[in-house]
């Protein structure tokens, strides 16, 4: 087999675990670190450093103000909106339901897209089968939750990853249709660096900076883990996999990354896992499988789980 095949199947290895711990690691970062300062730190470092290893590479950073528009609204929605809301919710949820959340996106950015006049693809079996499981797997998520939902702070922890999944959508959608012209890791940059800049100002009005004289050793690795792996490494290594293999292969991290939240939540922070959030699971991933399969005959491997933006993660 060519040597670059093998490393892209190591490299989207390394994706499929790295981005299935940042879940993980944000649970550990925020329980005692101001969430919205936390991730917004997070970002901003991330951003500003690929920034600076493009720099170092001999790459320009051009970029043209419509474009760096199009990615503060991108980086808003995905990045403030969508990961740091996630980051958030996650002081009130289990790591791994974030994530069975999350994995809900891509319906979500069918929905959207349609509603919008955005993507209004021809619908077929497969789009119905797809949207009708992702709606049988959000019942699911709360049917398994009913309990705890009673506790005001765990249902805005619900709420909250919902809202933050529909934004995360809603930019997936509004960068697929407002391209820039600029290159992939210098909108990526930008977008780190503008989602996390609107982090750092939120964190001003709603973050307890009290928190700030508890700040645990844990939340400080988990931040420079997911600045180092969680930003830069993962990305680099994403990029790479989806060069040099399809696209829908490439896209596989999808699957794979909540079945990692759910087992390190339940190994290392004893969050509960129960048959019915193992079949909302599948549910889940099955509605997401049978939405991707109906973008294959349109267009081969572009469908919603190959989105190229870690903005989740």
């Amino acid at each position: 087999m060519d040597k670059k095949i093998v490393n892209a199947y190591l490299a989207l290895a390394v994706v499929c675990i790295v981005w299935g711990t940042t879940y993980f690691a944000m649970r550990i970062g925020v329980a005692t670190f101001p969430a919205f300062l936390f991730s917004g730190i997070r970002q901003v470092t991330a951003g500003t450093l690929m920034m600076a290893l493009l720099l170092l590479a001999g790459q320009k950073l051009t970029i043209s103000r419509r474009d760096i528009t199009r990615q503060f609204v991108a980086g808003t929605l995905m990045i403030a909106l969508g990961n740091g809301v996630v980051g958030w919710a996650e002081r009130y949820i289990p790591s791994g339901l974030a994530a069975l959340i999350v994995s809900v996106m891509p319906v979500y950015v069918v929905l959207i897209g349609y509603v919008s006049g955005a993507d209004r693809k021809a619908v077929n079996a497969y789009l119905i089968m797809g949207l009708l499981l992702g709606c049988v797997g959000v019942s699911l998520i709360f049917r398994d939750n009913l309990a705890d939902l009673a506790n005001p702070n765990y249902l805005y922890g619900i709420l909250a990853a919902f809202f933050a999944c529909f934004c995360w959508a809603a930019g997936t959608v509004y960068t697929k249709h407002k391209p820039s012209e600029a290159k992939t890791l210098v909108n990526v940059a930008f977008q780190l660096t503008s989602g996390g800049v609107v982090l750092l100002m939120g964190s001003v009005f709603l973050d307890d900076y009290s928190q700030l004289a508890t700040i645990s050793p844990d939340s400080l690795w988990a931040l420079l883990y997911l600045i180092i792996f969680g930003s830069l490494a993962s990305y680099g290594c994403f990029l790479y996999a989806l060069k040099h293999l399809p696209s829908g292969l490439a896209s596989i991290y999808a699957y794979v990354n909540p079945f990692i939240a759910l087992l390190l939540g339940y190994f290392f922070l004893n969050e509960k896992l129960t048959w019915i959030t193992a079949l909302a699971l599948t549910v889940t991933l099955g509605g997401v499988y049978f939405v991707n399969r109906s973008y294959r005959p349109k267009k081969a491997g572009a469908y919603p789980a190959g989105n190229t933006d870690d903005s989740a993660h």
